[in-house]
């Protein structure tokens, strides 16, 4: 088994910072697997409200802010996904959840891959499960 990484950061937007980038990426596979879901790779590109806001109207056809969109673009048995993610809501999402940028910043992280393991959001059910594995990650993650 390859010791590279299948995870990438991209930083359209300045001001983000991840200081545990290796760990992260890590601990991001170690959720795939987790959720019994093979990673082919991911790129997450951090960037403006503006543009995600581009991405959501464009692909989407939704003309609202949001914290992230995931795309699958998978072929094969692995995932192979982009997640898009904006700072800036990140950022207002963690003022109004009085929590730090860095803790919403995992969770967001973390909910891009449940997305991909095949966890909606639509219900009100589905967003309690899936908040749930956020929670459990976020608190393995963070010791």
């Amino acid at each position: 088994m390859s010791s590279k990484s299948k995870v990438y950061f991209f930083f359209e937007k300045r001001g983000v910072t991840l200081n545990d980038r290796s760990q992260l990426k890590a601990f991001i596979e170690f959720i795939f697997k987790s959720e019994k879901t093979e990673l082919e790779s991911i790129n997450y590109i951090f960037c403006s409200d503006e543009r995600l806001l581009e991405i959501n109207k464009r692909f989407l056809k939704h003309n609202f802010y949001t914290d992230i969109i995931s795309f699958d673009l998978s072929e094969n048995s692995g995932v192979c996904a982009e997640v898009y993610i904006s700072a800036d809501r990140v950022k207002e999402n963690a003022k109004s959840l009085n929590t730090s940028f860095k803790s919403e910043l995992h969770r967001v992280i973390f909910h891009g891959v449940l997305h991909l393991c095949g966890y909606s959001d639509k219900t009100r059910a589905e967003k309690k499960r899936i908040r749930i594995k956020e929670d459990l990650y976020l608190r393995k993650y963070q010791g």
